[in-house]
């Protein structure tokens, strides 16, 4: 299995995400341009610009017409995937940290950073099918977390949302009244800053990856936990597989700490997990600074990784990797 090394961002990678065809990929990186690749041989397609700061998130449309994405310049942006226009900024009073569409793309789920005096923030968004009619104002906000929120996700038929970050705590809201509706047991959740948070392709259940060094697998509805993935590093970045029953695992201690550990050239891994026995099943190294970013091709057959030494490589499975016996 060769990766395709991907460079087109100086600075490191924050975020992946593939359309739902699969055949471009969407990186996110602290150099203000978000940027789209071919997913098949990591042809770069091209960037899309505007930003002014750190761009922490993306999603993209179920029809690959529209991407959204957060940055640390206070704006929302959406944009027009094909010709790279921008078509409708939301402004914030702090960094934008996490956007996700909900099923129908009628709806966007945006949070904001704490900064100075305000507390951290959800915000439900209503996007309008024709950008001309589309308004800044906020259909919801949520407030209560302490701390930054790192993800927020719609949750079954967009009747709730999903939220997660540096208090540790997983939180369901309605996403019609704005009420909290359930916390996670504090005695089996992360005992650090939530990094990062993926749903599984039918929705039932969702991963989330934790500086505590662990990853746990929850029940969307009930928050009840199921699986937990113990690894010997914070964890940046979760991805499940929509194929087979693997998890898949990327970090790396923390940028500052890098140069005083011995960590030789390329060895920061993503690491598969068997989701359901909870054991490690392989690790694909290359990387040369931690693992902030994680992404499964929808077909899953090939996965990339978004580094903070500034490369995608994105990897397609040999046909061992599918046959992989326990």
């Amino acid at each position: 299995m060769r990766p395709i090394l991907m460079k087109g961002h100086e600075r490191p990678l924050t975020f992946l995400k593939y359309n739902r065809d699969g055949d471009l990929l969407f990186s996110c990186a602290k150099d203000h341009n978000p940027t789209v690749w071919f997913a098949d041989n990591g042809e770069r397609l091209g960037t899309y610009r505007g930003h002014n700061g750190a761009v922490w998130c993306c999603d993209v449309s179920r029809d690959s017409a529209r991407l959204i994405t957060g940055s640390a310049d206070q704006t929302a942006k959406l944009w027009n995937v094909q010709t790279g226009q921008q078509l409708f900024t939301f402004n914030f009073d702090s960094p934008a940290r996490a956007v996700d569409l909900s099923v129908g793309d009628r709806l966007a789920v945006i949070t904001t950073d704490p900064f100075m005096e305000l507390s951290s923030a959800i915000h439900v968004k209503r996007i309008a099918n024709d950008p001309a009619d589309q308004v800044g104002e906020s259909a919801l906000i949520l407030k209560g977390p302490q701390g930054r929120i790192n993800r927020a996700v719609w949750g079954p038929l967009n009747r709730t949302i999903i939220s997660a970050g540096e208090d540790a705590v997983i939180r369901i809201w309605d996403s019609e009244t704005g009420k909290l509706l359930k916390e996670n047991d504090k005695e089996v959740g992360h005992k650090k800053t939530i990094t990062s948070l993926a749903k599984s392709v039918d929705g039932s259940h969702f991963l989330t990856g934790s500086l505590d060094k662990s990853a746990k697998l929850w029940d969307i509805r009930t928050l009840t936990l199921i699986k937990t993935y113990v690894t010997e590093r914070p964890v940046n970045a979760v991805a499940m597989s929509p194929l087979l029953d693997h998890v898949v695992l990327g970090g790396g201690q923390d940028a500052s700490a890098v140069t005083t550990t011995d960590h030789r050239a390329g060895k920061f891994e993503a690491k598969f997990y068997d989701k359901v026995l909870q054991e490690e099943i392989g690790g694909v190294k290359g990387h040369f600074g931690p693992i902030n970013a994680l992404a499964f091709n929808p077909d899953g057959k090939s996965f990339s990784s978004g580094g903070e030494d500034g490369y995608v490589r994105l990897h397609h499975f040999d046909s061992d990797y599918f046959n992989i016996k326990i």
